[in-house]
This record gives structure tokens, C-alpha cells and sequence, in this order.
């Protein structure tokens, strides 16, 4: 009896031991930056310009304008929680062929941004993107799309909400941190211990502009469920588009059904939102 007594609170401290290390280890779980930037989007042959954006609380985001000419409008890019902006560059690509002018920049820690990434820090840093588009590009409200993949996604559904962009773009995002953490750690009270919610559901009970939704159910990070409930959220009009492989890499394996769909999404609820 004592043996098992002992082996039970030899567990409860482990356990305890487990909770705490989630706890206070949070922000390793959440973001992986990455500082070096592995290309430029020169590499690929596209004409871009790179600029510093001041935030509110004085941080400096580095990011690159692509302007196309005569574009049809301009997508503010929030990429995920890996890596640094070089990693997106073919989304560069993909929206000079779609007709589109694009800011892609990286959150505070990331890239050659300063700083520590945090929520509240992700969001501000989405304010500052917003006016550096609206106030010194003098670009109207209604012609941006804001564009999200992964928590990307939760950081543009929150600017949307706060915001009046043309249309928001969510790729592989889930529901929330805590809805997330759930299915990935079952066996821990992460609803008590998480701090943090990027709670992009939430978020969407507040936007108001045309939504386009796309996840892939062989998703192996965010399961595809996360962008079906999404898609419940959004406002009307929307879209979901089923993608095809890993978290990833699906949108390269849907590509042409991906930029068909996008683009004539884009076209024709951008064009209504500046009518």
C-alpha cells in the first residue's frame, strides 16, 4: 500500500512537473522564429522594394513591398508561426499573377524585425502593417485583402475585426490556441494553464467583409475540422476551398484549382467592396 502511494505522488509530481514546464514554456510551443532570411524575392525575378515599419510601442518590422502595375488591389500578408518571410516567397509570386500588390513583412523576433513575439505584440505589429498601407501608401480600405495562413490566419481575422478591409483569406488557421492545444495535449488542462487565445472564431463574430476559407483534411498540424467550424463563423459572402496534402504544402498541390478559385474570389467581392 505504501509502494502505491508513493508511485501515485511520484506521478502527481511528474505530472505537476509536466503542467508547469507547459506553462511557462508557452511561447517556444508557439512560435519558432527564425532571424536569418534564406532569399530575397529578387531571386525569383520579381521587382520588390524593402521597408521598415515603425509599431506603437517601438519596435521596427521589416518587410518587402511588391507593387505590380495596374494592380486590382493589395494583400497584407500574415505569414505563420515558422520561419521569416524568404519562406513566402512563391506567395509573392502567386499574387503578381493574380494582379495583386503585396506587403509581406515579419512579426516582431522574426526575420529582421526587433523584438520578442507575443500576442499582444502580433496584433499591434498588425496595426502598424495596416497604417503603413493606409497612411503612407494612401491605400483605401476596401481595396486590401488581408491574407492569413496557419496563425497568421488569427492575427489577420483579429485586423479584420478591428478593422474594414475589402476581404479576409484564412489558410489552414484554427479555431483557437486553446482548441488547438486541447486535442494536441488531451491529457493536459491546457484551458486552465494556456495563455494565450489567438481566438480567430471569436474574432470572425466581428468581420463584416467577404471571407475565403482554405484547409486540407490531411492537414497534420491543424486538423481540417478547424477550418470547417471557420467557415461556419464567417460572414456571408464566403467561400471554402478543400485543399490537398500536409499543413504545409497543400496549396502547392492544389495550385492551379488554388489560384483560380482565390483569384476569382478576389476579383469579383474586392471589386464590390469598392463599388
Amino acid at each position: 500500500m505504501r509502494m502505491l502511494l508513493t508511485l501515485l505522488i511520484m506521478l502527481a509530481v511528474a505530472y505537476l512537473a509536466v503542467v508547469l514546464l507547459v506553462y511557462f514554456g508557452q511561447s517556444r510551443l508557439v512560435y519558432f522564429p527564425e532571424k536569418p532570411l534564406s532569399l530575397t524575392p529578387g531571386a525569383i525575378g520579381l521587382d520588390y522594394t524593402s521597408v521598415t515599419i515603425a509599431t506603437s510601442d517601438g519596435e521596427t518590422l521589416h518587410g518587402w513591398w511588391m507593387p505590380v502595375p495596374n494592380a486590382k488591389g493589395t494583400v497584407l500578408f500574415f505569414h505563420g508561426n515558422a520561419g521569416n518571410i524568404s519562406h513566402r516567397i512563391n506567395y509573392l509570386a502567386m499574387f503578381k499573377r493574380l494582379g495583386y500588390n503585396t506587403l509581406l513583412f515579419d512579426y516582431r523576433g522574426y526575420g529582421q524585425s526587433s523584438g520578442v513575439p507575443s500576442e499582444s505584440g502580433t496584433y499591434l505589429d498588425a496595426q502598424a502593417a495596416w497604417r503603413y498601407l493606409t497612411e503612407i501608401r494612401g491605400i483605401a480600405p476596401a481595396q486590401i485583402v488581408v491574407f492569413g495562413e496557419s496563425l497568421g490566419g488569427a492575427v489577420a481575422t483579429w485586423l479584420a475585426a478591428q478593422e474594414k478591409p475589402g476581404l479576409l483569406a484564412l489558410v489552414s488557421t484554427f479555431t483557437s490556441v486553446p482548441d488547438l492545444a486541447a486535442e494536441i495535449y488531451p491529457f493536459l488542462p491546457v484551458r486552465w494553464i494556456s495563455r494565450f487565445d489567438y481566438d480567430t472564431r471569436k474574432s470572425l463574430q466581428s468581420v463584416t467583409c467577404p471571407v475565403f476559407i482554405a484547409h486540407s483534411p490531411q492537414d497534420e498540424i491543424i486538423p481540417f475540422e478547424h477550418g470547417q467550424q471557420l467557415f461556419q463563423a464567417a460572414p456571408e459572402p464566403k467561400q471554402f476551398l478543400t485543399l490537398e496534402g500536409g499543413h504545409n504544402i497543400g496549396f502547392i498541390f492544389m495550385q492551379p484549382a488554388w489560384i483560380k478559385s482565390l483569384g476569382a474570389f478576389l476579383d469579383e467581392n474586392l471589386k464590390h467592396a469598392a463599388d
